[in-house]
């Protein structure tokens, strides 16, 4: 591997202490929310109001996964709403309209998400137009097909039980009475850890890295930075894709007016946990840290009967105090 590459390739220390402290951070901050909504209110630790969380936070962390892996390079997708809209449109047609068996359906939501993904890639990496401009148009263009082939009509299920009930349905409930957590948690769970072996452990997770530091150098090191660029983005809508089927399995109908506004707070939970604007630093448990503090955020405004327009103004505060914190962070580090 030529130097050049190395030094891309090679996290410093003292950016890998950063990113335990963003971490150490994000958690503190989700420790003191659920303290500060527990004495506001008796209702927050109640057993259903914590799956509650968990069911909120499963479609948001899953597209805050995806989209990890591109703010890394340096890039952002804001399509990823819709592509999960998109997807979920395409499993209801695959599996009310033609009548296929529901892993079909599964596999055929989650082949949507890779090729918008892909589609976005293609066009950010070869042709080099920005992402946001890419993405935004591919915001636009998923949205108006959802529409276009569902009608404008929601697709349900109901001839499909199983779907609804594999994904609101409980393995450890069964194993554990009482303890009826909801599988979907389980799969944002069991995709993170994809995640972040994929992050951690493979050569797209060091080229994902590799890129965000320094793409120049990538490039001159022989490396195919438009092949790779473009995986980062395939997997950001695989993810998308699996959105769009856990979350028309969580209403048991795929609504195709659903979707846009999720991107922003995936983004939100990625850059909380310590994810960089700027590329080359981030990881996945900080991405979960910063889905749930959203969804707690969220939902403890609720009990507290706070208008639901306060809590996107809050949202998005925490968002610019978070890029703050970022740039101070590398500020020190020069």
């Amino acid at each position: 591997m030529r130097p050049t590459l190395d030094v891309a390739l090679t996290r410093p220390r003292a950016l890998i202490r950063s990113d335990a402290v963003q971490r150490f951070l994000a958690f503190g901050a989700l420790l003191v929310l659920i303290l500060v909504f527990s004495l506001l209110s008796p209702n927050f630790l109640q057993f259903d109001n914590a799956v509650g969380i968990l069911l909120a936070t499963s479609v948001n962390g899953i597209l805050a996964l995806g989209v990890t892996f591109v703010i890394i390079t340096g890039g952002i997708d804001l399509s990823i709403g819709t592509v999960m809209t998109l997807s979920a449109v395409i499993t209801g047609v695959v599996i009310t309209n033609m009548g296929l068996p529901i892993p079909v359906g599964i596999v055929a939501g989650m082949l949507t998400g890779a090729l918008t993904g892909l589609a976005n890639g293609v066009l950010i990496a070869r042709f080099r137009i920005p992402s946001f401009i890419v993405t935004l148009g591919m915001l636009n263009i998923a949205k108006g097909l959802a529409l276009v082939i569902s009608g404008l009509t929601p697709i349900y299920f109901n001839d499909s039980p199983g779907f609804n009930e594999g994904a609101m349905g409980s393995l450890i409930g069964s194993v554990v009475p009482g303890l009826n957590i909801p599988n979907v948690a389980l799969v944002m769970f069991g995709a993170a850890l994809i995640a972040s072996f994929v992050l951690s452990r493979t050569i797209l997770g060091r080229y994902t890295f590799a890129l965000g530091s320094n793409e120049e150098a990538t490039r001159l090191s022989g490396v195919n930075v438009v092949r790779w660029k473009a995986s980062v983005y395939v997997v950001c809508g695989l993810f998308a894709g699996l959105a769009g089927v856990v979350i028309a399995a969580r209403l048991n109908s795929a609504q195709p007016s659903l979707g846009q506004g999720y991107e922003l707070d995936a983004i939100a939970a990625a850059v909380i946990g310590g994810t960089s604007l700027s590329g080359g630093e981030g990881s996945i448990l900080g991405t979960v840290i910063g889905a749930f503090i959203i969804s707690t955020l969220t939902n403890g405004l609720r009990i507290l009967s706070v208008p639901q327009e306060w809590h996107t103004v809050v949202t998005g505060g925490i968002v610019i105090l978070a890029v703050y914190l970022d740039i101070v962070r590398r500020r020190r580090r020069l």
